[in-house]
């Protein structure tokens, strides 16, 4: 698509662009790129990443370009440069792989899904069998799973998987979420559990976080009046996803993911006044100026700031950085 020659049937018609509030980077993503940075500033390149530090092309793109070396798994970095844990968590035997290796190794783990793990250890040391909601093969469930026994975490993906779900034996138990889920698909998820299991306890905190719980609110606001939402994220991003989503479930017309202004379909705007703009929690602010910059490019545009919740969360980084 030609991110830059504007249509002549669409150059200066009139648009209102609502920019949602929040959007883009939460606490726990920039402290885990702060991490990866600081890494190469501290030991030097290469600095290699156990997985995608976030789920964004181009924030990943830009750390290679830094000297950030991405891998799939610990035995592909050598024992003597330091490697960095992604957001989203990692099983427990993968620092205790590093240790026995005796790496140098930062944990950039959204301090909320870690949050999740000592949730569960403690549901598991009271003898409790956990349900989690989640998605399989996501990195954050991957690591969420790996933090008990086998056997002691049952995953549980849609309402179906609810029905179905047997107790095993007579345990009793409790349950957590992804932190990037849908708050609305959680909720029709935990009726059925409660529905079936009445002495299921809450979390002590919510476990869906509350980036995702405030984009996902600023979403709905956008979706109501807006003919157009675009949600800027890779399509890898668990929480992007769901923004889409729960754009179309709250009236939007049309919501698409875009990587970034490249990828807009200008076709979406035909005969459109209206579009709202937002970002997943690992997009970056200046690719969110770009799609603004580029409906610039080609109508007269009137911008318009969402009002919503202010977020001041911010995460400490490891002190071996701080030093």
């Amino acid at each position: 698509m030609d991110a830059f020659a504007p249509s002549p049937d669409t150059a200066l018609r009139p648009l209102t662009v609502r920019m949602a509030t929040p959007r883009g980077f939460c606490a726990g993503v920039d402290r885990a790129i702060q991490i990866v940075e600081r890494a190469i500033e501290k030991f030097g390149a290469p600095v290699y990443v156990r997985h995608e530090i976030v789920h964004n092309k181009h924030v990943v793109d830009r750390l290679k370009s830094l000297g950030a070396v991405f891998v799939k798994e610990l035995d592909e970095c050598p024992d003597d440069r330091p490697v960095v844990f992604s957001a989203h968590g990692v099983p427990k035997s993968v620092p205790a792989t590093a240790r026995s290796r005796e790496m140098t190794f930062l944990d950039a783990t959204c301090p909320l899904v870690s949050k999740v793990h000592v949730e569960a250890e403690r549901h598991h040391a009271n003898g409790r069998h956990i349900i989690l909601i989640g998605h399989a093969g996501h990195p954050e469930v991957v690591g969420t799973l790996g933090q008990l026994p086998e056997g002691a975490i049952s995953l549980v993906e849609t309402v179906e998987d609810a029905e179905a779900f047997q107790r095993p034996g007579d345990a009793p138990l409790a349950y957590a979420t992804q932190t990037t889920l849908s708050l609305d698909d959680t909720s029709e998820i935990l009726k059925v559990l409660k529905r079936r299991f009445p002495e299921l306890p809450d979390p002590h905190k919510e476990d869906i976080c509350y980036a995702t719980t405030n984009r996902q609110e600023a979403v709905k606001r956008l979706a109501d009046g807006s003919d157009l939402v675009l949600v800027v994220g890779s399509k890898n991003s668990s929480n992007s996803i769901r923004l889409v989503e729960v754009a179309l479930r709250a009236g939007a017309s049309n919501a698409q993911l875009i990587d970034d202004a490249s990828h807009i379909d200008w076709a979406w705007l035909d005969g459109i006044s209206t579009v709202g703009v937002t970002a997943g929690a690992s997009a970056p602010e200046p690719l969110v100026q770009a799609v603004v910059q580029a409906l610039q490019d080609r109508f007269a545009v009137t911008l318009a700031d969402d009002p919503g919740e202010r977020e001041t969360v911010t995460f400490k980084l490891p002190r071996a950085l701080t030093a």
